[in-house]
């Protein structure tokens, strides 16, 4: 089972470029962020046409997450819990079903820029939230996937130029602590469990040639729990992605699980 995450900055923008995508990689599941359109406005059917049930919580103009799945989806939830007065839509999950069923939870974690200040404290509360959530499905035993744009660097050779990121809430110690916090819980970042060398990215800023130069930062993870990781197969980054027409800032990141 391939599962992929891809913040698309924008579906409407990139209908054409994602169906191409899912055309080439075939993900069975493939989850977005930042799809920036209400649920009732999503553009269900090109990709409803491909063989993709679509699930979203989406949010006008901002944030918006999705899954897409060529597999059966239960137990359909959206938003994160622990906040019940939290507008964001950034969190919806789901079951593959199956002889080994695979909990996918889909994710756009805040930036949390400027910091410090009220937007880098909400990012801590909602690692905190999602830190919960995680106990909660390890707490289960369960084989699940937590998928999606952290807007976390988690070590200096995730970063180009890791010195460029310091004062930035994506690379704070505070930040990455947070990340850590999962990881220890016994999470494992699948791309890193496959490719430990640094000059791996999944975003390039859209200003000052970031592409064409490779100045890239690496915040797109797959964070798989035991169960799953026991079924972790390849990992990787279509890197390729960003250099075509109309592109997201971000590329898709993928696991193949057995």
């Amino acid at each position: 089972m391939k599962i992929a995450t891809f913040n698309i900055n924008g579906i409407k923008a990139r209908i054409e470029p994602l169906a191409a995508w899912l055309a080439e990689a075939a993900p069975e599941v493939a989850v977005l962020q930042e799809i920036k359109s209400v649920d009732e406005a999503f553009p269900r059917e090109p990709f409803e046409d491909m063989g993709y049930r679509v699930e979203t919580h989406g949010q006008k103009g901002f944030n918006g997450v999705a899954i897409l799945s060529r597999l059966p989806l239960e137990d359909i939830r959206r938003g994160l819990p622990g906040d019940d007065d939290d507008p964001q839509a950034r969190w919806i999950e789901a079951i593959v079903p199956g002889e080994r069923p695979v909990r996918v939870c889909g994710l756009y974690l805040p930036n949390g820029n400027p910091a410090p200040g009220p937007k880098f404290d909400y990012k801590l509360a909602w690692m905190a939230r999602m830190e919960d959530r995680v106990r909660e499905v390890l707490a289960a035993e369960e084989a699940a996937v937590f998928a999606g744009d952290y807007n976390v660097i988690p070590q200096p050779e995730d970063a180009a130029h890791p010195e460029a990121w310091a004062r930035d809430a994506l690379f704070l110690p505070e930040t990455r602590a947070a990340y850590r916090r999962l990881l220890n819980l016994g999470l494992t970042d699948a791309f890193r469990a496959r490719e430990p060398r640094p000059g791996h990215y999944s975003f390039w800023d859209y200003q000052a040639g970031a592409w064409e130069r490779n100045n890239g930062i690496r915040i797109d993870h797959l964070l798989l729990t035991p169960q799953a990781a026991d079924m972790l197969r390849a990992a990787g980054i279509d890197r390729q992605v960003r250099g075509r027409e109309k592109p997201s800032d971000h590329v898709p990141v993928w696991v193949d699980l057995e």
